[in-house]
């Protein structure tokens, strides 16, 4: 019987989302009390995906402030890169260390967007219930005729 991730196949996933893991760890800690660069601006790293082959590392991370706050911190992070997989490697104890990136995380800006369209349309809504409280319908209250009921119309055709 074959299961899913009990192949070989699976193993390296995760072990490569455990290493991944463990480098957000590392680089977090390194940002909060290692690196001093100025530029570095309030930075929190969301996460951090290793290829499977465990040869490269992607660390996504945000920033609170304005572009040139993410800006700088981008400048900073490039700069500290040689110092952070040295650290990453160390720590580690791999035979080959990741070489290691770092990419801005537009989940939260994307989340915040989306949470800016649903506000708009609970507003969209709230005014169309509103608008149709206290509206009465024009014409008939029941427009459909019920199945069975008798015809009005060829009453009075007949007579």
């Amino acid at each position: 019987m074959n299961q899913v991730g009990a192949s070989s196949g699976g193993r390296p996933r995760t072990r490569a989302r455990k290493l991944g893991d463990r480098i957000a760890e590392i680089v977090a800690e390194m940002l909060e009390r290692r690196i001093k660069d100025p530029r570095l601006g309030f930075v929190t790293v969301t996460e951090a995906r290793v290829t499977g082959d465990l040869r490269e590392a992607t660390v996504f991370y945000t920033v609170y402030g304005t572009d040139a706050d993410a800006d700088g911190t981008a400048a900073a992070l490039s700069s500290a890169t040689g110092l952070i997989r040295s650290e990453v490697g160390r720590q580690t104890g791999l035979k080959h260390t990741p070489s290691i990136s770092f990419a801005r995380d537009t989940v939260p800006d994307s989340a915040r967007v989306i949470e800016d369209l649903v506000a708009k349309a609970r507003a969209a809504d709230a005014e169309v219930a509103a608008a149709r409280a206290g509206a009465v319908p024009a014409g008939d209250p029941d427009p459909y005729r019920l199945a069975g009921a008798p015809d009005d119309d060829d009453d009075d055709h007949q007579s």
